[in-house]
């Protein structure tokens, strides 16, 4: 009899176990499954808007222009490089104000981006978000502060601080459609530089207005 309770026991408590690890294992799969979608909608909302602007383009023109004034050793054709990349810094800053001012119409809801990483959070967790049609308006002002050189430094000061501001809007953009992390590591994997260091390189204005808003 005993013999035959403590085997009962052992299957119960293993059965128990099985159920437990099943109900584990279906809450992971429904939590990706949702996890994913919410992505993927957010991921075509901003593509959407994004795909009426050359922005990507003239990003990746910008971002060769300068490897290539970094990379010049002749003093007057550096400059000569910095110099005409101004056109382009300054087309760009005024397609993504555009961008910007178009992203800015739509639903307060569809614009909340997450601070916490929960599928759907945006939808009923309103508190730990924060809109992003005001990250891109900070954005845009910011790229438009370098175009102006509010601040009058120098050209290779200015393209430093402008890419800082191209990498934070671009983290924003990740964040919006994944998540903080996975926008952190994005790019640090791209540009091997942290969003803290990105944060750091911006604009006093923009550093200051973001942090705001992010609740940094």
């Amino acid at each position: 009899m005993t013999t035959r309770w403590v085997l009962q026991c052992d299957i119960r408590i293993h059965l128990d176990t099985m159920d437990i690890l099943g109900l584990v294992v279906l809450a992971a799969v429904v939590w990706h499954l949702l996890r994913s979608g919410d992505q993927r909608q957010r991921i075509a909302a901003l593509r959407n808007f994004l795909r009426r602007y050359p922005i990507e383009r003239l990003m990746e023109q910008i971002s060769i222009g300068y490897t290539r004034a970094l990379g010049e050793s002749d003093t007057s054709r550096r400059e000569q490089i910095w110099a005409l990349l101004g056109t382009s810094e300054a087309e760009l800053s005024s397609q993504f104000s555009r961008f910007a001012q178009a992203f800015a119409q739509v639903d307060e809801r569809a614009a909340r981006v997450s601070r916490v990483a929960l599928p759907f959070a945006a939808r009923w967790l309103p508190s730990a978000c924060f809109d992003a049609r005001q990250a891109l308006a900070i954005h845009a002002q910011g790229l438009a502060r370098l175009v102006r050189n509010d601040y009058h430094l120098p050209l290779r000061d200015k393209a430093y601080t402008y890419l800082a501001e191209l990498l934070l809007m671009q983290h924003t953009c990740h964040w919006f459609c994944r998540s903080r992390a996975i926008a952190s590591a994005r790019m640090w994997t791209t540009h091997h530089t942290t969003y803290e260091q990105a944060l750091a390189a911006v604009t006093p204005e923009t550093r200051e207005a973001y942090r705001a808003l992010i609740g940094h």
